[in-house]
């Protein structure tokens, strides 16, 4: 419990009880992560389905503005670090842990953040339109299977918090969660597209990054939670 409560602060902004923990339950917090995806997962859907009884495209507002404050805008943020990262190293590679250092959010970041705003406003309504909204929760939770792969399969850039879950990470975590996905796939099926997902973030982290930090995963995150809508709604 004291774990799942550490990825759930870690990955949330919920207001949670504080618990005492050593390095070794930070580290193993990341096998949580897909459990903090079906909280957030649920309350996203709730507002979702709580916009929709106006229209969809209120339930797709309320849906986002929930889906990035239950998330404290940290994956968001990771992302435009990413962005800035990956747009300095393009030009100078030298600058990368630099920018990735940097607190400031720069041109590259901006856009990457407001074009995945628009995507998943737009993906959520069509998601609206033919989905009922409960499958957004085994959604929010495949996203966070990633992590549980780029911790153990990607050098950590530099040492900290998201080094440490290379430590935490375990085969049995991966198992079970990936497990649970293939389950759900049977009532959405989009799910199972990420087998292809997952490993093309790690590819391109590698290629353009070079490594993986904290930004790299709520990155991945974000990507993947875009990824998989967009999937759904071609599939329908």
């Amino acid at each position: 419990m004291r774990r799942l409560i550490l990825a759930l602060q870690l990955m949330t902004s919920l207001p949670l009880p504080s618990v005492r923990a050593d390095e070794a339950d930070f580290a193993a917090a990341i096998r949580w992560f897909p459990a903090a995806g079906l909280a957030v997962g649920v309350i996203v859907a709730g507002a979702a389905g709580l916009g929709i009884r106006a229209d969809n495209w209120a339930g797709a507002l309320f849906g986002l503005v929930v889906w990035v404050a239950v998330t404290g805008a940290l994956h968001l943020d990771g992302l435009g670090d990413i962005a800035d990262a990956a747009g300095a190293a393009h030009a100078d590679r030298a600058k990368l842990s630099a920018v990735l250092a940097d607190p400031h959010v720069g041109s590259f970041g901006v856009v990457a953040i407001v074009l995945q705003l628009l995507a998943k406003l737009v993906l959520l309504r069509l998601w609206l339109e033919a989905f009922p909204v409960w499958m957004l929760i085994p959604l929010a939770m495949v996203a966070r299977i990633g992590p549980l792969v780029w911790a153990r399969s990607l050098a950590p850039l530099h040492e900290g918090l998201a080094s440490r879950f290379r430590e935490g990470w375990t085969p049995l975590a991966l198992v079970l969660w990936s497990g649970l996905a293939v389950l759900l796939s049977w009532w959405v099926p989009a799910l199972l597209a990420a087998a292809a997902f997952i490993p093309l973030w790690h590819c391109w982290l590698r290629s353009r990054i070079g490594g993986i930090n904290g930004d790299g995963h709520g990155a991945g995150i974000e990507w993947m939670e875009s990824a998989l809508l967009a999937v759904m709604v071609t599939m329908r």
